[in-house]
Order: structure tokens, then sequence, then C-alpha cells
């Protein structure tokens, strides 16, 4: 198994089965697209255990994705997939960005999920564009933007519905999507606090990396905490 691309945070590999690939995770924690950066032990576990109980979750609601199963307390092997070159971001509830973008208040909650693109290229600092940036940088055609979309959508109401059984609000989440060698799109890469905003229903606590980001708790007691709340779900 040779390594085809390391990240930020996973390195992957190829793997003697066609169209499969090996995924570790690391335990690198990065924010602020790699300003802030450290290394904290158990971190890959954590997330790769949260990401294969999640994407086991969607793949039980008819989402597809291309996780096949967990290899490993740091591994797991998915389909291979052409990653489509854009962070799609869907937003329940104001924070972050786009208070400061559009002025919302912080915890506004959104009428219906907003579903925005930006794109994925760390020279330009991934910036928001709009679904005529993505024809014009022949991303995805009309059809195509369409089924992201829908599928972000779709993804949306599962862990909406998941957050609330742990007694947690889903805020907002980023996706990747990625084209299987004969083209179906598929949701990829991971699903986890490093990619979601999670709050407690009560307290609204944060159960992000924005304890880090913020450095306003441990990331690895939070992880820890979210994911005890998983393991309670599942049983």
């Amino acid at each position: 198994m040779s390594l085809l691309y390391e990240g930020k945070a996973k390195r992957v590999y190829t793997t003697d089965t066609e169209y499969q690939l090996r995924v570790e995770y690391k335990d690198e924690v990065t924010a602020g697209n790699g300003a802030k950066k450290d290394t904290m032990a158990g971190k890959g576990k954590l997330n790769n255990q949260i990401t294969s109980i999640i994407f086991d979750y969607l793949t039980r609601n008819d989402i597809n994705n291309h996780f096949i199963k967990q290899l490993s307390e740091t591994e797991q092997i998915v389909q291979q997939v052409e990653i489509i070159p854009l962070e799609v971001v869907v937003r329940n509830i104001a924070t972050g960005s786009i208070t400061k973008r559009l002025g919302f208040e912080k915890g506004h909650v959104f009428e219906e999920p907003l579903v925005e693109f930006f794109y994925k290229n760390d020279d330009l600092n991934d910036p928001l564009i709009t679904d005529d940036h993505v024809k014009l940088l022949h991303i995805a055609k009309d059809d195509e933007i369409d089924k992201l979309k829908h599928m972000a959508k779709e993804i949306n109401k599962v862990l909406v519905q998941l957050m609330e059984e742990m007694e947690l609000r889903l805020v907002d989440f980023k996706v990747e999507f990625g084209k299987t060698h004969d083209g179906e799109i598929l949701l990829a890469d991971e699903i986890s606090p490093d990619t979601c905003r999670i709050w407690d229903k009560f307290s609204d606590t944060n159960f992000d990396k924005d304890v880090y980001r913020n450095d306003t708790g441990s990331l690895i007691e939070t992880y820890q905490t979210f994911l005890n709340k998983l393991e309670d779900f599942k049983q």
C-alpha cells in the first residue's frame, strides 16, 4: 500500500482492492486554514470513530457515501472518489463568518437551511462562490449543482434528527463530495466535530472545534464527550 495523499488531518493510501482506499486519521488539529496548528494525542482515533459511526448511520438512512468499514482505531476503508473541489456548507443557525458577512445575530435560527459553496483552493483561502462561479470554473454543471444541494439538505435532515436524539443542536457543517470511477456522486471526506458546529440543546455549550479555535476548552475532552453520546445513542 502506497501513500496517495496527505492532508492536514488524514493520510490516504492505495489498497490491493480496486477502487478502495485506506484512510488514516492523524493527531493534528488546525484552525484558520492552517494558521493555528497543534498535535494532540488521540485526536485521530476520536475523529475516525466518530466519522465511522456517523457515516454508518447515514448509510442506514439512505445517504450514499464513500464509507465501507472501520479498519482500526485510526483507519477506515472507503470507496475511491475524485473529490469535487467544493466545500458545501449547510447552516441552520447563524454563527461564525455569516454573522460578519450578512449581519445576522449569533444564534439566529434560519427559516430553512442555507447551502453555500466554498471553492477548495488554499492559495485563495477557500473563497465563497456562487452557482455561476461553480460553472465558470467548470467544477459542476447545473444538474450536478442541484444534486449537491439536494444531497446536502438530505444529509442535514438526518443529522439534525441524530443530534436531536442526543439533546444537541446542529448549528452548521461542511461536507465534501466526490465522483466514483463511473460518475456517481457520493458524500466523502468526514463528518466530525472538526467539520460541524454542534451546541448543547439547553446551554449552547460547544461540542466542536470552536473550543480549540477560541481557546474555551479541551478539544480531546470535548470530542470524547461527543463520542460517548454517540455510543450511548447507538445502544
